[in-house]
């Protein structure tokens, strides 16, 4: 796509910047020389240097040979960054996406003008291997910046199209949701070491493992329960442990965690 060739700007590359940098230098589809990063204590991005991306702490020059303009700054530093950017920005040309959570695509028109065109995103860590779920939604964008700001995100995982009023869903299911995962994964691996494997060997049977269960779902689109029911044998060891798990709340401790969550987004 030849939009991709013209210039991608990260503006706040923090951890979830820093990610998707990692995921599309891995790629290689844009060229480093395309890709320019920014953030305000720039000594944080110097080992970045060598990737061959441009690292500044000029906001305004960093977004001037972009098309693409990634926010990724902190909820309470946004609208002053906007701001800043707002007199600079080309609605002609320019799309303006924000991984910022919480901050609605009004909100940053209120800023910036209804002229350029928004869409926020909602990514996750796991962009630097190029694993990451992006959910993305827009305000009436055009079916052409709609599928370039898609093939951007495509190329650091899966990428789907939500409504806005569910982007903090997705915050806590797709993003906040890694944590959970590798919380799980830490468990799975402590109780590994105590029935006799060393670390090392623990997290290369449950890392493989949990890889394998999601690869399952996701290639044959079944429902969990379905390839459960395959080994959950009647007096079998697997179904002893399930439901020791259930019954010290295992899924309600989860279902729990997800709400508290969002609801603290909503607050």
């Amino acid at each position: 796509m030849e939009m991709m060739n013209n210039g991608v700007s990260i503006i706040g590359c923090g951890n979830i910047g820093i990610s998707l940098l990692q995921g599309l230098l891995k790629e290689q589809t844009i060229p480093a020389k395309n890709i320019t990063v920014t953030r305000r204590n720039i000594e944080e991005l110097a080992h970045l240097k060598e990737s061959g991306v441009r690292i500044m702490s000029d906001n305004i020059e960093a977004i001037k040979e972009s098309d693409l303009i990634i926010i990724a700054v902190k909820p309470y530093n946004i609208e002053s960054v906007l701001e800043e950017l707002r007199k600079h920005l080309d609605p002609g040309k320019q799309l303006l996406i924000s991984v910022t959570t919480g901050v609605t695509i009004s909100k940053i028109q209120d800023v910036i003008g209804t002229n350029v065109t928004v869409f926020r995103a909602m990514p996750n860590i796991s962009a630097s291997v190029g694993k990451s779920v992006t959910c993305i939604c827009h305000n009436g964008a055009k079916t052409k910046e709609i599928e370039s700001v898609k093939y951007l995100f495509d190329l650091i995982g899966t990428t789907m199209v939500i409504d806005e009023d569910l982007m903090e869903s997705a915050t806590i299911l797709g993003a906040c949701g890694i944590a959970y995962v590798l919380r799980f994964i830490r468990a799975m691996i402590q109780g590994g070491i105590q029935i006799g494997f060393d670390a090392a060997t623990a997290s290369v049977i449950v890392n493989q493992t949990v890889k394998g269960a999601a690869e399952l779902l996701i290639e044959r689109h079944q429902h969990p329960e379905y390839e459960i029911d395959k080994v959950t044998t009647p007096k079998g060891c697997t179904i002893v442990g399930l439901n020791e798990m259930e019954h010290n709340g295992f899924s309600s401790s989860l279902i729990k965690g997800l709400v508290a969550s969002f609801e603290k987004i909503e607050k």
